[in-house]
């Protein structure tokens, strides 16, 4: 019962900051649904899934954050999110960098998700090849991501302009993919050891 009330609690909590985000977001409607997106796909999958097939409280934690983020940045779009400015002051940088922290999560929470899924429903044991799947599937989701961007300059250069958010960084692709692995690699590293009591829990029911 206590997991459920958790579970509610993050769900509303993702809820009233998705509400939030959409509220006269400062770019254009269109750049607000691009990056709000991967929220809107995953939420509705998660709630039909619920009974079916829980997720361990540690992965919906890593989903809500995931999500705060992206639709954070949705708001404001990438490059005028307040934090990014603040950070861009604190550690001297030249440019906002709240994106890198959205492609960082890219890969630290998705690192997880995977990991719970595919030791969930794969004969695969929990060790190194479940650790390199871990890594591979986030980083190859954000090379689709970088894919799907290029796309959308494409389509409407003008409109997706803050949706791409190099800011003038001609390695803007390449280190948005970086920090996926970097963050994937991390989280496995911190996070392995507490996600295995998790889903020991779970081989218990």
């Amino acid at each position: 019962m206590a997991s459920k009330t958790y579970h509610l609690l993050l769900l509303s909590t993702v809820m009233a900051f998705g509400a939030w985000s959409g509220i006269e977001p400062l770019d254009t409607r269109l750049t607000w649904l691009l990056e709000t997106m991967p929220v809107m796909m995953a939420l509705p999958v998660m709630l039909l899934t619920y009974k079916r097939f829980p997720l361990t409280s540690l992965t919906y934690t890593l989903i809500a954050i995931h999500a705060v983020i992206l639709m954070l940045g949705a708001h404001y779009s990438y490059a005028k999110v307040p934090l990014g400015f603040w950070m861009e002051d604190w550690f001297g940088w030249t440019r906002n960098n709240y994106d890198k922290l959205g492609h960082f999560m890219q890969g630290f929470g998705p690192a997880i998700y995977t990991r719970e899924i595919v030791s969930r429903t794969s004969p695969l044991r929990r060790g190194k090849w479940l650790g390199f799947i871990s890594i591979a599937i986030p980083l190859a989701f954000s090379a689709l991501y970088e894919i799907v961007e290029w796309l959308a300059s494409l389509s409407n250069p003008t409109d997706t302009e803050a949706f791409l958010g190099t800011q003038g960084y001609i390695w803007d692709t390449q280190s948005d993919m970086f920090l996926c692995l970097a963050g994937s690699v991390i989280a496995l590293i911190l996070l392995t050891k507490r996600h295995n009591l998790y889903l020991l829990r779970i081989d218990r029911t």
